[in-house]
This record gives C-alpha cells, sequence and structure tokens, in this order.
C-alpha cells in the first residue's frame, strides 16, 4: 500500500539539540529532498552532505542527507532523513520547505501507522515503539525492545498456528464423512486443546508481567496514625517526601511519588490514618484513602509492632507490615500474626526493607527471569483473557456435544480474537492451509 500523500515532520524531541531530524516518507520525498538539498541524486542508505535551501535558495542550514528505498523501509515508502542542527527554528523552516515543496504534516504517529498498513511491523510492534520511547525503567526499555524484534508476536503467531492447525484437521474431517475418520480420538483434539491452553496460561502470565513492568503498579500504604506510613513512603522513595511527625492527622491528603523498586516502576501512595474523627478536614482524608485503597495494585498494611496485642485490622488482601520493630527486638522479614504472614520491619535502623521490596514483587508475580519479556498493554492482557475463557468453553462444548461444527466455528472466532492482538486476519489464510495440508484433489 503506497499512499500517494507524501508525509513530513520533525522526527526529534521539541527543544534545542545537537542534531534535528525532519523525516519524509511516501512517493514524492526522494524529489522533495533533492529540490532542498539542490542535489542530482541521493544513494540508498548512503549519507550525503548537502545544504538545505529555502525557495530564494538561501541557505536554511547544512546536514546530512539519507534516503531509504522502498519497500525495504520503515514505513515500506521511499523514507528521506534530513538530518540537521537541532534547534527548533530552523528545524521548522526545514519542515516548512518540504511542506511547500508538496508534503502535508504527518499526523500524530502516522509514520508507524504505514509501517504497519505496508506489513513492516504489526500492531504489536508499533505500540512497543510508543512504549520504548516512553519507558521510564531500564526494565521497560528492554522489553520494548523484546516487543519490537518480535518476541511477544512470535509467541501469538505460534499459538494462532496451533489453532488453526487444529481448524485444518476439525473441518477436513467434516468436509469427507466418508472417510470415516473418527477425528474425537484419533485427532486428540481434547488433547490439543489442552496444549494450547497451556500456551496460552504461559503468555498471560508474562504478558501480565510485561504489562505491570511497563507502565507500573500502584502500591498504597494505609493504616492508623502514627504508625509509619509516611517514614515507610520516605524510605521507599530514597526522599523526604512526606512530613514525619508525632502528631496523628499530620497526613491528610494522598502523598504520590513515581519511584522504582528493582527496576520495577511503581506510584507510592501515602494516605490519611485511618481513624474515627470530628475533624472535616481528617474526615475528607479518610474517604481519599479508602478510595485509594481499593484502587490498589497492591495494599501495605502498616501495623505498630510497639503497641499492645498489635493486629491487623482491615483489607484482608493486604501485605501486613510491622513496623518498628527496632523498639520490640522482633527479627526482620516474614512472621506470622494472627494466621496471617507479615514483613516485619523498622524503617528507623531499614531493617527488613528489601525483604518488603522483595515480598512486593512476588505479590505482582514478578520474578527474576528476564528471558522473554517483552511490553504488553492493556487490550493485550484483555484479548489473551477472552481466547484463553473462550477456548475452555470451546471445549466443554465439545466434550459435550461432541460437535465438529461448532469447534470450528468457535475456534475461528478465537483465532480472530488472538489475531486482532497482532493485526493479523486470519480468514484468507486459513484455506491455503487446508489446501496444503491436505490431498483433497481426489
Amino acid at each position: 500500500m503506497i499512499h500517494v500523500e507524501t508525509i513530513a515532520a520533525v522526527a526529534t524531541a521539541a527543544g534545542q539539540g545537537g542534531v534535528g531530524v525532519v523525516r519524509l516518507s511516501g512517493s514524492k520525498a526522494v524529489e522533495i529532498a533533492l529540490c532542498i538539498t539542490q542535489r542530482e541524486g541521493i544513494n540508498n542508505r548512503f549519507a550525503h552532505y548537502s545544504k538545505f535551501f529555502n525557495a530564494q535558495g538561501d541557505v536554511i542550514d547544512d546536514g546530512l542527507v539519507i534516503g531509504f528505498n522502498g519497500p525495504k523501509s520503515f514505513t515500506g515508502e521511499d523514507c528521506v532523513e534530513l538530518q540537521g542542527h537541532g534547534g527548533p527554528v530552523v528545524l521548522n523552516l526545514v519542515l516548512q520547505r518540504c511542506l511547500e515543496l508538496g508534503a502535508r504534516h504527518a499526523n500524530p504517529g502516522e509514520f508507524s501507522e504505514r509501517a504497519f498498513l505496508n506489513g513492516r511491523i504489526d500492531l504489536i510492534q508499533a505500540e512497543a515503539i510508543a512504549d520504548l520511547i516512553a519507558a521510564d525503567s531500564a526494565i521497560a526499555a528492554q522489553q520494548a525492545q523484546a516487543s519490537i524484534s518480535g518476541v511477544f508476536s512470535d509467541s501469538i503467531h505460534k499459538i494462532i498456528g496451533d489453532i488453526t492447525s487444529l481448524r485444518v484437521f476439525v473441518e477436513a474431517a467434516l468436509d469427507f464423512p466418508e472417510e470415516e475418520i473418527d477425528f474425537i480420538s484419533e485427532g486428540n483434539v481434547d488433547t490439543k486443546i489442552d496444549a494450547i491452553l497451556e500456551r496460552l496460561s504461559t503468555l498471560i502470565n508474562q504478558a501480565r508481567e510485561g504489562a505491570i513492568l511497563q507502565s507500573g503498579a500502584t502500591l498504597v500504604l494505609s493504616g492508623e496514625p502514627n504508625v509509619g506510613k509516611s517514614s515507610l513512603l520516605n524510605a521507599l522513595s530514597g526522599e523526604d517526601i512526606a512530613i514525619v511527625t508525632n502528631i496523628p492527622g499530620t497526613t491528610r491528603d494522598l502523598l504520590k511519588r513515581t519511584v522504582v523498586i528493582e527496576g520495577v516502576p511503581f506510584e507510592l501512595v501515602d494516605t490519611a490514618g485511618l481513624r474515627t474523627t470530628d475533624d472535616p478536614v481528617e474526615i475528607e482524608g479518610v474517604k481519599r484513602a479508602e478510595a485509594a485503597i481499593k484502587h490498589a495494585d497492591i495494599l501495605l498494611e502498616i501495623i505498630d509492632d510497639s503497641a499492645p496485642n498489635p493486629t491487623p485490622k482491615r483489607n484482608a488482601g493486604a501485605i501486613r507490615v510491622l513496623n518498628k520493630i527496632d523498639l520490640t527486638d522482633r527479627t526482620p522479614g516474614p512472621f506470622d500474626i494472627n494466621g496471617s504472614t507479615a514483613m516485619a520491619l523498622s524503617v528507623h535502623t531499614g531493617q527488613g526493607i528489601g525483604e518488603l521490596k522483595q515480598r512486593i514483587l512476588d505479590e505482582l508475580g514478578i520474578n527474576k527471569n528476564t528471558e522473554n519479556r517483552f511490553s504488553a498493554r492493556e487490550r493485550h492482557l484483555r484479548a489473551l483473557d477472552e481466547g484463553f475463557s473462550s477456548l475452555e468453553a470451546a471445549k466443554d462444548r465439545f466434550l459435550t456435544n461432541r460437535a465438529g461444527e461448532l469447534l470450528a466455528e468457535d475456534l475461528r472466532k478465537i483465532q480472530d480474537t488472538l489475531g486482532a492482538i497482532t493485526g493479523l486476519l486470519t480468514s484468507d489464510e486459513l484455506l491455503g492451509e487446508i489446501f496444503s495440508s491436505f490431498c483433497i484433489g481426489k
């Protein structure tokens, strides 16, 4: 799909820099670049030093011009990069000259969109480019690069391939009933479905971890006044963000801070102490705290270990944190409190903080194995979960009704669901798979 319109845009970030890039893509990209540089030709993938001229023949800037002939370019079309000095004024002058010569200003993400439409990348890879640019941790950047290189896409394609093979088998058995093939038993259909479900389950766990590592998780600190919530916020963030006093009710609003714990981005939220009060400001703070608790990915319930009979009072799904063990001589680390595992620590001395960080990562399902990590988004998870649930339901219906027609239709819908993740449409491809896999010429 070669677009008639040629698009242009500044490809480098706004502001001043040593180098700035204006990118062109489309049928007139080379023609426009030749006019701006007053060159006779541009060699493919070769950096030419050139001056950049305006309509009056005056020099706007000088730098490098590099051409990328389609279809072996990022967008699949002829592309040119004009690399000059990174000032916003000079870059806009070069861009304006491109527009005067017939280019159109590119829409947001249009270069990546054309790359997808021209088959150079799939939807996962297109989204991963944006994720790589927006990465706020080394792990997030590594994951995005893995998705760009096709780690996630390959896994999706393999599962779709398994489903396609199963569809081919089922539909062939339906089309040739005279062969008297017992496809239920001879084809091990249920076993094949179980194998696909297992691969889907593994991929869902990997994608969920990837989504957390990419976008971060919300970590909310809750508890009664003066148990050490604000002190723990400061300890986890490494900064004195929250005011810490012995006066109950010091924190009255939500305090938020984005931090990276062992490479994983978190939004830390310190909340007002949960207690009954007549202070209208503190009452509002408690309401906001309770709202934050409901939306937490990870909830820490802080408990004062030095208080008489310290016990968890609320939020059954929370990680219990026994603070102030420097006053009780309790050993730092995991500890059983009334049948619930708590993490004993002292914010004052730093004991047990490392163990708490690891517990948080474990709670999120983040492991230290970096193999096959990739970036993922919420839409990917929804599609994977839908595909898994649909396949489980399809298996149950098949085993109950022994209806191959229903199974074939279920598998087609699941293919479409998973194919939407990469932008792949599989219905036309299925016909080719059937003709190439079975001898149906008789």
